[in-house]
């Protein structure tokens, strides 16, 4: 037996490449020029070939380590996979052996074999995560990335760039013949190639009680998972003087009362926000199922973030742009009262284009709401507070200000969309003929 260390090679004037792939498991046969891992500097992703062929012994390296040109990769038995065409004897010219071996030779040039790849046994379809398990396909950092945000699962494509390598091209036609045969594409694992959290007994620390989540936790909680993990999200923060609109409010609250229905801000907020959707549609949007297209929504449809006994539901109110902010208000109380109940259907909490989550009965003063997929942006409101502001001639005089939260998709809508945005809506809340009421 003849083991051999494969080291990294001459990779240019870099020094601590952080290892990004392994490619290959111990057991593993491998033939020289095949690509075994692959490192990543701060301009360049690096497919490290061995420098010979045989069966993986030793993997003398791990994910994130750092590595420079010399250092020990892999120990591989060369002896596994040597023919005898490889021995280093002269060859004999009187021999007979001779003759066929050139023959072999011109017939391999005339029909060229193609290289052989890495021999790996399959990856397993499993809830386990293929990072912590150490298998990994063959693809790079950004083509994974890509796989992820379309929920697919990228062990499950075929490669046929150089070296079985998976291309951009691979996954659309992946995802594509599965949608025509009807099938769905599987995505990754439930926690996204994470590690898992502690399976810890608190027992032991004290005394404890366990409680059951309720079933609207447990079905939301995963689609607050999924929205948090796959959408880039940014939050813009800023403040509206409602002074004005706050005197508009308490002028006709009881008008509202008599009706049978509460005038509250949150109703102002919703008009407004239908609004500022209709100046800048790009947020009145959703990204197509293939992640390449938007689909720009006609209709504006607001859901409203509702805090019941049960946990927090999202029914959606309809065409909010033709409705005025009383009409706005009494729908607001007759679908929160049908959500604290446990009434709504499934149709009232779908087709929403944005969401508003208000927080100004409570308190606080700022957070980040998670994005409602498949919309691209959602709205935090909190407490409004008097404050001293200057106005046009430079006095300080108490106003209303309220804050403002705005949670946006960042592969859609752009930073400075999202100033323009909220500025805009800003504005629409401090001065009521903008509402077209």
């Amino acid at each position: 037996m003849t083991i051999e260390k494969i080291k990294v090679p001459d990779i240019g004037d870099v020094d601590g490449v952080e290892v990004i792939e392994i490619l290959v498991a111990v057991g593993d046969t491998i033939e020289k020029e095949d690509v075994i891992i692959t490192l990543e500097s701060e301009k360049a992703t690096l497919e490290v070939p061995s420098s010979a062929g045989g069966i993986v012994k030793k993997i003398l390296i791990n994910i994130g380590d750092e590595v420079a040109q010399g250092s020990d990769l892999l120990e591989i038995d060369v002896i596994a996979t040597e023919s005898s065409s490889d021995n280093k004897e002269e060859p004999k010219p009187e021999t007979s052996v001779e003759t066929p071996k050139v023959a072999e030779k011109k017939e391999a040039v005339k029909t060229p074999e193609p290289p052989k790849e890495i021999k790996r046994k399959p990856p397993p379809v499993s809830l386990q995560s293929n990072t912590l398990s150490g298998k990994k396909a063959h693809a790079s950092p950004a083509i994974r990335r890509y796989a992820r945000e379309l929920g697919t699962d990228i062990n499950l494509v075929s490669g046929t760039g150089r070296k079985g390598r998976i291309t951009k091209e691979d996954v659309k036609s992946y995802i594509k013949q599965a949608m025509q045969s009807g099938g769905v594409v599987q995505s990754g694992p439930p926690n996204f190639d994470v590690l898992p959290p502690p399976n810890e007994d608190f027992s032991k620390y004290g005394e404890i009680e366990t409680v059951s989540l309720s079933r609207i936790q447990k079905i939301s909680g995963k689609y607050l998972h999924r929205n948090w993990v796959r959408i880039p999200h940014v939050t813009q923060f800023d403040e509206s003087d409602i002074t004005d609109m706050e005197a508009f409010r308490q002028d006709n609250k009881n008008t509202a009362k008599a009706q049978g229905f509460s005038l509250s801000p949150l109703a102002f907020i919703i008009k407004a926000v239908a609004v500022a959707l209709k100046k800048f549609p790009k947020f009145n949007a959703s990204l197509d199922a293939g992640g390449e297209n938007l689909v720009m929504k006609k209709y504006f449809h607001i859901g409203i973030a509702v805090d019941t006994p049960n946990g927090l539901v999202v029914p959606v109110l309809r065409d909010v742009l033709s409705k005025t902010v009383m009409e706005i208000a009494k729908e607001m109380g007759e679908i929160s009262l049908k959500a604290r109940e446990g009434k709504l259907a499934p149709a009232d909490m779908k087709g929403g284009c944005f969401s508003v989550s208000s927080l100004g009965g409570i308190g606080g003063t700022a957070f980040t709401p998670i994005i409602n997929a498949p919309e691209v942006a959602i709205l935090g409101v909190s407490r409004s507070k008097v404050k001293p502001e200057y106005n046009a001639k430079g006095e300080v005089e108490p106003r209303l200000m309220l804050p403002l939260s705005l949670s946006y998709d960042h592969r859609v809508i752009d930073g400075a969309d999202a100033a323009r945005f909220i500025v805009y809506l800003s504005t629409v809340l401090s001065d009521l003929k903008k509402m077209l009421l």
